[in-house]
C-alpha cells in the first residue's frame, strides 16, 4: 500500500480570494510520522462556520495558503508502530482539535479542548517544525505523536494516538456523521454538562448547523427542547426536527408567558445584531444556565449585573467537547437513529466554491457535508 510523504487538498490563498479555492498536489505537508500517529485517507468532510470565518478573515489574520475542514471521516490508512487502538481500515473521524499535551489538569481531568496547547486541526503551527496544519479538504490527514518522554511517565498516554481520532459506529453514515465531529459535539457537550434529560426544559437559540443538532440531541437526552428564533420562518423546521415548543423573537412581549420557565439555554446564533441579551436570561429559572456556543463577529453583546439579578442565572460558554463526550455522542447517535440533515456537494474547486458561498448566505438545511473524494484525488 502506498503511503503519500504530501497529500493532495484544496487551499485558499487568502482572505481577499476566500471563495477561490485550488486544487493542490504534493504541497500540503504534513509533520513528519511519528510511531504513535495515525494516517486517514479522507472519505467525506463537513463544511463548518468555522471555516468561513476563518477564510474571510472574519476571525483575524490566518496562515495562508491553507486547507480548511475539521469535520472529516475516513480510513485509517496507516498506524504507528507503537499504536494499539486504531487498526489499518478501520472507518474514523477527525474534529475540530487535532493536539493536546493530556499531561496538565486540564487534559487529565477530560477537559483537553482547554489544554493551553492545544492544536487545532486546521491553521496552527506543529511546535518545533514550523508546519502549519491543514485541514480535511484533502485526500489524508495525520493525527497527531505523543512526545515519547510523556510515554514514559504517563502510561495512560498510550491512548493518545487514538484520543484525536475517533472510530465511528457502524450504523452512522458518512455523510452524516461528518458533521456531528464540530458542529454536533458542539451542542452536545454542553447539553449533557449542564444537566439536560428528563425533567429539564431546554431552550436552542439559533436554528442553524449547530441549532438543528442541539434539537435532535436535546430531545434525545429526554429534555423538554423549545426553539429561540428571530421569526416564525423555521418553525416547522423545528418541529419537523422534534421541538417541542417555538418561540419568534419578533412577536410582541414573546418573553412574557416563559419568563423564569427555562432549566438551559444554549446559544448557537451566529449574530448578535438587534439582540436584547436581557429578555433571553428573563427565561431562565432560578440559578438557569445561559451556555454560549455560537461565535459571532464583532463586539458581541453588552452584559450588565442587572439582566441576571432577577433570576440569579448563570452565564457561560463552551469550547468543543471531550474525546469522552465525542463516543457518548456517536453512541447516542447510534443507539436513537439519529439522522442530520445534511446535503451532499462533491469536492473539487467549483464545489468548495458553492459550499462556503451558501453557507455564508445561510442558504443550507443545515449542514454540507464534502464528497467523491475518491474521484478528486489520485491517491
Amino acid at each position: 500500500m502506498v503511503y503519500p510523504d504530501t497529500f493532495e487538498g484544496f487551499q485558499v490563498d487568502g482572505s481577499e480570494t476566500w471563495t477561490t479555492f485550488t486544487k493542490r498536489e504534493g504541497q500540503i505537508k504534513p509533520k513528519p510520522f511519528g510511531d504513535y500517529d495515525v494516517d486517514v485517507k479522507i472519505l467525506a468532510c463537513g463544511v463548518c462556520g468555522s471555516d468561513v470565518h476563518t477564510i474571510t478573515g472574519g476571525w483575524g489574520p490566518k496562515h495562508f495558503p491553507l486547507c480548511i475542514g475539521h469535520e472529516i471521516v475516513g480510513e485509517a490508512l496507516r498506524v504507528g508502530p507503537k499504536v494499539t487502538l486504531i487498526k489499518t481500515g478501520e472507518r474514523v473521524g477527525v474534529g475540530a482539535q487535532i493536539y493536546s499535551c493530556l499531561d496538565c489538569k486540564q487534559c487529565k481531568n477530560d477537559n483537553e479542548t482547554y489544554c493551553r496547547h492545544q492544536i487545532d486541526t486546521y491553521g496552527a503551527i506543529w511546535p518545533d517544525t514550523g508546519i502549519v496544519s491543514q485541514g480535511g479538504y484533502a485526500s489524508h490527514i495525520r493525527a497527531h505523536e505523543v512526545r515519547d518522554s510523556s510515554v514514559e511517565k504517563k502510561d495512560h498516554l498510550l491512548i493518545v494516538a487514538k484520543h484525536w481520532v475517533f472510530p465511528i459506529p457502524d450504523a452512522l453514515k458518512t455523510t452524516e456523521v461528518a458533521p456531528m465531529l464540530c458542529a454536533g459535539l458542539t451542542a452536545f457537550s454542553p447539553l449533557v454538562r449542564n444537566g439536560a434529560g428528563p425533567g429539564k426544559k431546554v431552550g436552542i437559540v439559533g436554528l442553524g448547523g449547530i441549532g438543528h443538532f442541539g434539537i435532535l440531541f436535546a430531545k434525545a437526552l429526554g429534555a423538554e427542547t423549545w426553539v429561540i428564533s428571530r421569526s416564525h420562518a423555521k418553525e416547522a423546521d423545528s418541529l419537523k426536527l422534534g421541538a417541542d415548543g417555538f418561540i419568534a423573537t419578533a412577536d410582541k412581549e414573546w418573553n412574557e408567558p416563559h419568563r423564569m420557565t427555562f432549566d438551559l439555554i444554549v446559544n448557537t446564533a451566529n449574530s448578535s445584531d438587534g439582540f436584547d441579551l436581557g429578555k433571553y436570561l428573563s427565561l431562565l429559572d432560578v440559578h438557569g444556565r445561559w451556555i454560549s456556543v455560537g461565535l459571532p463577529e464583532g463586539a458581541g453583546q453588552e452584559i450588565k449585573s442587572n439582566m441576571f439579578m432577577e433570576n440569579g442565572c448563570l452565564i457561560g460558554a463552551t469550547h468543543l467537547g471531550s474525546r469522552k463526550e465525542v463516543l457518548r455522542m456517536l453512541q447516542l447517535a447510534a443507539d436513537k437513529g439519529i439522522h442530520p440533515w445534511v446535503e451532499g456537494i462533491p469536492i473539487s474547486e467549483k464545489g468548495c466554491a458553492e459550499a462556503v458561498m451558501r453557507l455564508q448566505k445561510n442558504d443550507v438545511k443545515y449542514r454540507f457535508t464534502l464528497t467523491n473524494f475518491d474521484k478528486a484525488f489520485s491517491t
